[in-house]
């Protein structure tokens, strides 16, 4: 007999994920024993030097504006669910019926909703660009879901679609590069009748060929913002795992890294786990490994329960066909997997490249900034309860142009710079009670310094070696008293302004017993929807060593006192939860999709006025359906990109008895998949 997945659980679940998707995903890390035990102080206790808060520019005083409402319903067929959450606050248009709002978020309101369809503004149309299974290489097979195989998929679109990053491509009018991790693999949503006891090798290796990255070109349709998949283009390229990557930097060739298939430590198949990333101004990719612990059994060693790994088995059962899934026989694979993965999408015979310098950690997303005088400096966050938020400052500059020479030079940036971790003090500690409720000084806000843990073989990290350091990041940040945030998620430097914008999700253990409480940074206890930090480097120079920083948005219902929306009044902004993966527009607002909203509404996208008189004025634009994540996603002038993960993924549900029926409708298996959304006038978005 089949076993059954134990799928309903007495247990709390962070946010509103179900139990299938955190057994999937990130295994069960919210049910584990938080991995950072150390007794680092935490925000509101720091007293340190830094900048005064009072060298962040004040946000100019907001004035009451309406925000729209209305909304279409338009993809796929599915069976639409009532409405769970209250609806945005009631709204007035701008003059001649047009939606009022900041520039580039002048469009209808999408209200909370629990139905089982992407939900766009009135006035906008969408498709789907591109699902798991479609066909992108030659040779590859049209989708079977009752015939798959390892072969098909390593040719056809990954599983799990997260991160995406659109490209140019010159020389071929209307045409894009789009990049996508595929971050894992939902066996119990693939296979009819799976078995979880007793997977076979070829489902085994069908999610090997599922995990990784898809590069496929993507061509435009005229008029509209419809993208179309090029099968078969010369730029198509999957990335799986059993991929060669190459090991760079400065752990490259360490001890720490050799295995028995490897005894060089540079070479490494494949990359897990990839969850948001980052676009180079040298137009590479970065891709971050996030919950890798959970491919590794029998992790017992102090490093890999600071890891996240545990004894015993995996759930997926992969160590039974490759040895190097079992840390009793292979004790350093795991050390190979959380690192920043590098992919130069413009050839697709290169080698992606795993970038030690940047630590190794639960990578959220890479995100770069230049310096002026062009040196990147890469953020990161280390996506787990109580971890910490990072920086890398490269000692290379960037090179200008195309050429073969200045492209082979680029590739080599992120190899040879300082690694640091971020310690932040709050300026109103006494404030501070847990409840989330402002300061006397009206805002959440302090100063900061980056502690350097590691310059290229030199650590600063006492009792620690340069390759201790990049290879155990999490005891190195430990070491140095960085401080513990609230699932330090996707971050993104301004294009407009330079302000680096940190997601952090949010964190129900945050003030437990013999947890952490709250602190500054992080001013709710038991808090479960999470916040936006806003920094600012000194002199607005991101290779500076100190900062001052606020929070931009405590996320929540409006209604609630505990909620903050930049000083906008909150009965006009739409309720957000769980904030997760962030982006700019072409207009300076930002894009924030949530994962796991805990106010009974599916996930989303929302845009956000980050200055000017409507700073902090939030509008939803679009949910997705049923179980459904928000991932990528792309702003463009003209489409709004997302990428639609775990759809149907809800405790109970399997390929016999489905939670959802997107994206092509009953009969069919659910599909992760990218949506692509636009105005159907054929004018940009938000204006």
């Amino acid at each position: 007999m089949r076993s059954l997945l134990p799928l309903l659980s007495t247990k709390p679940h962070a946010g509103g994920r179900s139990a299938l998707t955190c057994r999937y995903r990130c295994g069960d890390a919210c049910f584990l024993e938080v991995p950072n035990t150390s007794d680092n102080e935490y925000a509101g206790d720091i007293i340190a030097g830094a900048l005064s808060r009072r060298s962040m520019v004040r946000a100019a005083a907001v004035v009451t504006v309406a925000a729209a409402a209305g909304a279409a319903t338009v993809a796929g067929p599915g069976a639409g669910r009532a409405h769970a959450a209250p609806a945005a606050a009631p709204a007035r248009a701008g003059g001649h019926g047009r939606p009022d709002g900041a520039r580039g978020l002048r469009f209808p309101v999408v209200p909370p909703n629990a139905d089982d369809r992407v939900t766009v503004p009135a006035g906008h149309a969408q498709s789907v660009v591109i699902r798991w299974g479609d066909p992108i290489l030659r040779g590859a097979p049209a989708f079977d879901a009752e015939n798959q195989t390892a072969k098909a998929q390593a040719g056809q679109f990954g599983y799990n679609n997260d991160f995406l990053s659109l490209l140019p491509l010159p020389g071929e009018r209307g045409r894009q590069i789009m990049v996508a991790n595929h971050e894992y693999t939902s066996e119990w949503l693939m296979f009819r009748n799976y078995d979880p006891e007793n997977p076979t090798r070829e489902q085994v290796e069908i999610g090997w060929a599922g995990h990784g990255l898809s590069v496929v070109v993507v061509q435009e349709e005229r008029d509209t913002g419809r993208l179309t998949p090029v099968p078969r283009h010369r730029l198509n390229r999957r990335v799986t795992a059993t991929t060669e990557f190459k090991v760079t930097g400065p752990a490259a060739g360490s001890p720490l890294l050799r295995t028995d298939a490897d005894p060089t430590g540079t070479k490494v198949l494949g990359t897990f786990n990839n969850c948001a990333g980052g676009t180079t101004p040298w137009g590479t990719t970065l891709h971050g490994e996030e919950n890798i612990n959970q491919y590794f059994a029998n992790g017992a060693r102090e490093t890999d329960r600071r890891y996240g790994l545990t004894p015993g088995p995996t759930e997926r059962k992969w160590e039974r066909f490759d040895r190097r899934f079992d840390v009793a026989q292979e004790p350093n694979e795991p050390h190979r997997f959380g690192w920043v993965v590098e992919l130069d999408p413009y050839d697709p015979d290169s080698t992606p490249r795993k970038r030690t310098a940047l630590g190794r950690l639960k990578h959220e997303g890479a995100e770069p900034r230049l310096t002026d005088d062009g040196r990147p400096v890469v953020y990161t966050g280390d996506d787990e309860r109580f971890e910490y938020f990072y920086k890398f400052v490269s000692s290379k500059r960037m090179r200008r142009g195309n050429s073969r020479a200045a492209r082979e030079h680029n590739l080599t940036l992120l190899d040879e710079g300082t690694l640091y971790v971020a310690k932040l003090t709050g300026d109103s500690p006494q404030d501070i009670d847990g409840t989330g409720k402002l300061p006397n000084d009206g805002e959440f806000d302090g100063s900061g310094v980056w502690i350097p843990l590691a310059t290229d073989d030199v650590s600063h990290v006492p009792g620690m070696t340069a390759e201790e350091v990049y290879v155990f990041t999490r005891n190195a940040a430990d070491k140095v008293g960085a401080t513990k945030m609230d699932r330090p998620e996707d971050v993104e430097p301004s294009p407009r302004t330079g302000r680096v914008y940190l997601a952090l999700t949010n964190n129900t253990d945050r003030g437990k017993p013999g947890k952490p409480g709250a602190d500054e940074a992080n001013p709710r206890n038991l808090n479960k929807h999470g916040q936006i930090l806003e920094l600012a480097e000194r002199r607005n120079d991101p290779s500076s060593t100190t900062f001052a920083w606020r929070l931009f948005l405590v996320a929540g219902d409006p209604a609630d006192p505990a909620t903050y929306f930049a000083g906008f009044p909150k009965d006009r902004v739409s309720p957000i939860s769980c904030p997760d993966n962030v982006t700019f527009d072409p207009h300076g607002n930002l894009w924030i999709s949530t994962d796991g909203n805990k106010l009974g509404s599916n996930d989303g996208l929302f845009g956000v006025a980050v200055r000017g008189e409507r700073r902090g004025e939030l509008k939803q634009f679009l949910t997705v359906p049923t179980g459904a994540e928000t991932c990528g996603p792309v702003v463009q002038d003209r489409r709004v990109v997302v990428a639609v993960q775990h759809p149907g993924e809800v405790d109970g549900a399997t390929v016999e008895l489905p939670a959802s029926t997107w994206p092509d409708g009953p009969g069919r298996l659910v599909r992760p998949s990218v949506v692509a959304v636009w105005r159907k006038d054929g004018r940009p978005i938000g204006l």
